[in-house]
């Protein structure tokens, strides 16, 4: 049996052990449930404020980042705001600068244009006045020439009809002696200071023996000039009768002494070949042959002398008005070369200028490009700081704690609220 005394009344009580046993185990469990409690209530305590100091702790840490974040927010509101003062900026002083480009290209192209026009109306005038002066020069030309063929032609007519009344015989005189006669006619009155003479200087021919013409006809102008000169060879049928020569057996040695006297035309006063009808014509140029050569029936000995004469003084003239020619061509050839040069530089003026022109062009393009990937540039930067304004201003603490609710109750709670306690507690 064991005792237990009561604390409280001092009674001693015997109990068995099995009741004992019961009474010390109920204490036991007592005194171990209070001091679960209390290490319940004093871990409670140490944990609650554990996290008063971790709210605390994370409340200052969203307070501070908020406060760099709203620092953050207003810089770039400011840079926000200096970046459009700067975009306004720059886009008026692009479209002014445009501006000035445009009018200094619309003013240089007026001024190339109006180069262009006065140089044009320039060459122009020049050239009408040329081509003037030229189509009157050769009008003026081919109207002489004109006057000339009809002179000509007047003039074969006329020893057409001469040739017809002509009488084709030599009565009682020699050819040479007839052909001289007839030039004497005519000496004091048509053939004024003209020589004509008998050939009498002998010159070696090819063939190695002496040789002469029969007649030789020089005639000068005033001025010391030789006009005409002609070596003249007759040859009559009677005095070779019985040879029957023909007019192609003296061409060759007339030819030799013309050149050996130095005159310019050969004539063959000729009554060989009497049935021929090519002689019998009156006049034959024979100068596919022998250069400046004439087979003539004695009829045309004076016509001859005349064609031969006109054509020499038209020759002169054609000769005096040839030099005139050239010199008046000089001066036109030097007109030309300055309009060929004028018209040269002209044309690489207007080649540097459209060169210049479109260089400008170009660097005004790349300009305008490159203005326009400044300004694309600064628009961009403009929507980039929009948006970044937007979403700055768009920034709230919901959002912040959107999906955190650890944040989301550590902010709750700072803002003066209390920690829910945990269910049981």
């Amino acid at each position: 049996m064991a005792e237990i005394r009561c604390p409280h009344c001092g009674e001693v009580f015997q109990v068995d052990e099995s009741d004992y046993a019961k009474i010390v185990r109920q204490v036991r469990d007592e005194e171990f449930e209070r001091q679960i409690r209390a290490q319940r209530n004093q871990l409670e305590r140490l944990q609650a404020q554990a996290l008063e100091a971790e709210r605390a702790k994370a409340v200052s840490e969203a307070t501070s980042r908020i406060s760099r974040l709203e620092a953050q927010i207003a810089e770039l509101k400011a840079q926000v705001r200096q970046s459009q003062d700067a975009v306004a900026v720059a886009r008026s002083e692009e479209r002014e600068r445009m501006s000035r480009d445009v009018a200094d290209r619309d003013r240089r192209i007026a001024e190339l244009e109006a180069q262009a026009k006065a140089q044009s109306q320039a060459f122009q005038t020049e050239k009408r006045l040329a081509v003037s002066d030229a189509t009157l020069e050769l009008d003026r030309k081919l109207a002489s020439r004109e006057q000339t063929i009809r002179d000509r032609d007047d003039e074969i007519e006329r020893l057409r009809e001469q040739r017809a009344r002509l009488n084709t015989k030599l009565v009682g005189e020699s050819l040479e002696q007839h052909c001289e006669n007839e030039f004497n006619k005519l000496r004091a009155t048509a053939f004024q200071g003209v020589d004509f003479h008998k050939d009498t200087e002998n010159v070696e021919g090819e063939d190695g023996r002496a040789t002469k013409g029969d007649y030789i006809y020089r005639e000068t102008t005033d001025d010391g000039v030789e006009l005409l000169s002609i070596m003249f060879e007759m040859k009559n049928e009677e005095e070779t009768a019985s040879h029957h020569k023909r007019n192609a057996d003296h061409l060759r040695k007339l030819d030799a002494d013309r050149r050996k006297k130095g005159c310019e035309y050969a004539v063959l006063v000729s009554t060989l070949e009497p049935e021929s009808e090519l002689y019998n014509q009156g006049i034959v140029d024979v100068s596919w042959e022998y250069q400046k050569m004439y087979v003539i029936r004695p009829q045309f000995f004076i016509p001859m002398i005349t064609i031969l004469r006109n054509a020499a003084r038209n020759s002169l003239e054609a000769r005096r008005e040839l030099a005139q020619m050239r010199q008046q061509n000089i001066d036109v050839t030097n007109f030309e070369e300055k309009l060929e040069t004028f018209k040269t530089q002209f044309g690489r003026n207007v080649e540097l200028a459209g060169k210049k022109f479109d260089a400008a062009i170009e660097e005004i393009d790349k300009t305008i490009a490159t203005l326009q990937k400044v300004r694309a540039n600064l628009v961009a930067s403009e929507d980039y700081l929009g948006k970044a304004n937007k979403r700055a201003d768009d920034l709230t603490i919901r959002k912040l704690t959107y999906r955190n609710p650890t944040m989301k109750a550590l902010l709750q709670g700072g803002g003066g609220g209390s920690v829910a306690p945990e269910q049981g507690e």
